[in-house]
């Protein structure tokens, strides 16, 4: 466990989160330009392990994508994902027969509560140049009054992020407030949708020069990792490129950028129960764990209502969702 004030390393893979942030990883990719089917030109594919294509040292990978990158249907029970796609797009699918088209800012929430499947495909849109990627996955866990509710997702389009801009800083508030601004309503059963709880979510991009300071509030518990750029401090710690550190700072957290950095900060009242987790099921007791997986080998969270296991949109498709009750929203 990495100590308060002690910077670590972040790699390719899951960086080091607290209570109540499961896991988070950042996906940075570099496709070619995509065919008619979406997917590189299979001549690329040529040697890569594919359905297991996760190498950090290639510019990008197809992860558990046969043709399209992305990760093709697969279940989650007991907590929240939070997908924030910088750069890029994601098509979205579940078993709930909802959908999506997101991408260039936006972020989509998702509660997997007591069960649900969905896929994550990451279509190469461009035909005529590079397709870029760019894209963070966080894992917010639920309590346990909440692990059995019911499956929800809702999107935050770039368009309506609020932002911050002060002082050659831009911060958008995925979650959360700073006192200036608050962040748009999380789901209804999220550990995030009561303010009391602290749930902050923000991506910074800070000049090289600009500093910039926030009241931590009552719960100062976070980590900050400064994912691009050479050099910041934090609270007067120096943190170089790919470097995370958590934080209990007491009233207030500054920021100083000595070079050009963008930044993720996580910040939150601890839940504070007991976590059992087996890859993408969460639960608080062995036993509940046992009964989740029960659940999904007669229930498969609702069936899988795709003709594919890796669903993508048409390439004509504009950034959309399509919720369970029919309703297609766009930005």
């Amino acid at each position: 466990m990495q100590q308060n004030g002690v910077p670590f390393t972040i790699g390719p893979g899951p960086w080091p989160t607290r209570d109540p942030f499961l896991f988070c990883v950042y996906h940075q990719d570099q496709y070619p330009k995509g065919t008619a089917e979406l997917g590189p030109n299979p001549v690329f594919l040529e040697g890569r392990p594919i359905g297991q294509d996760f190498n950090p040292a290639l510019p990008w990978r197809m992860y558990h994508g046969q043709t399209i990158p992305g990760f093709p249907y697969h279940p989650h029970c007991g907590f929240e994902t939070v997908t924030i796609v910088k750069t890029g797009f994601c098509d979205h699918a579940d078993s709930l027969g909802a959908a999506g088209r997101f991408g260039q800012g936006d972020v989509q929430w998702m509660t997997a509560g007591s069960g649900v499947q969905h896929s994550e495909m990451f279509p190469l849109l461009n035909q005529e140049a590079e397709n870029l990627l760019e894209l963070f996955q966080i894992w917010l866990n639920l309590p346990a009054k909440s692990k059995q509710a019911p499956p929800h997702f809702k999107m935050l389009w770039h368009e309506k992020i609020p932002k911050i801009e002060s002082n050659g800083t831009l911060v958008r508030l995925i979650s959360g407030s700073n006192g200036a601004a608050d962040a748009l309503d999380a789901p209804p059963n999220s550990w995030a949708n009561d303010p009391d709880h602290g749930v902050r979510i923000w991506d910074i991009v800070m000049e090289a020069g600009a500093k910039w300071g926030f009241e931590a509030g009552n719960h100062p518990q976070g980590s900050v990792f400064l994912y691009d750029g050479a050099k910041a401090l934090v609270n007067g710690k120096e943190l170089t490129n790919s470097q995370g550190i958590h934080f209990e700072c007491g009233k207030a957290l500054t920021i100083k950028a000595e070079t050009e950095v963008r930044i993720l900060l996580l910040q939150a009242k601890p839940i504070g129960e007991p976590v059992v987790q087996q890859g993408p099921f969460v639960t608080n007791t062995p036993e509940e764990m046992r009964k989740a997986f029960e659940n999904y080998r007669l229930t498969q969270f609702g069936g899988w209502p795709w003709r594919h296991a890796d669903p993508v949109h048409e390439s004509t498709e504009g950034r959309f969702a399509l919720y369970p009750d029919g309703h297609k929203e766009t930005p």
